[in-house]
């Protein structure tokens, strides 16, 4: 079988960006990240990980390209997952993150799942809409009150020493 996706960039350009590709349901993550980063013009050398995501395109569990682990944790990796064991019609949805210090962040979605065609090659790039930008766009990050941190107490970053710790917190 064969994953349509549909590839978002993150991104608040005046034009959409996307590319929709096709690849194997038995391809692996790192075969999806290689057609990700072509398909949007990049030399694909930097790192990056996906992350499963629900219906709210809500982050989840990663699945990097190289294990940063410590000490034995299981880890998925790229390299070596399945597309089909990760995404299926219960769980179509994956944020994808390239270059970690620009933060390129891309929302990949199962669009369907088809029968594959004769004398195509697999990944395809099916359909390519809009340019890429040259800086990928800022994110914001902003605290809904600076004074008290979105809390809905009094206290802001010098009252710590009010609160009431327990001796053995940790």
């Amino acid at each position: 079988m064969v994953y349509r996706f549909r590839v978002i960039l993150d991104n608040d350009t005046e034009e959409d960006v996307f590319r929709d590709l096709e690849i194997r349901e038995t391809d692996t993550m790192e075969d999806l990240h290689n057609i990700i980063t072509q398909s949007f013009g990049f030399d694909g050398m930097e790192m990056a990980s996906f992350y499963i995501s629900d219906a709210q395109w809500n982050q989840g569990e990663e699945i990097p390209m190289l294990d940063m682990s410590e000490g034995g944790n299981e880890v998925k990796m790229m390299s070596t997952t399945l597309i089909k064991d990760v995404v299926h019609e219960a769980s179509p949805k994956l944020i994808y993150v390239y270059d970690f210090l620009n933060m390129w962040t891309f929302f990949v979605e199962l669009a369907e799942i088809v029968d594959e065609a004769v004398g195509t090659d697999y990944p395809n790039l099916m359909f390519v809409h809009g340019q890429i930008p040259d800086e990928a766009p800022e994110k914001l990050f902003e605290a809904e009150d600076d004074d008290n941190f979105g809390d809905d107490t009094d206290l802001g970053i010098d009252d710590y020493e009010d609160l009431d710790f327990d001796e053995n917190w940790n």
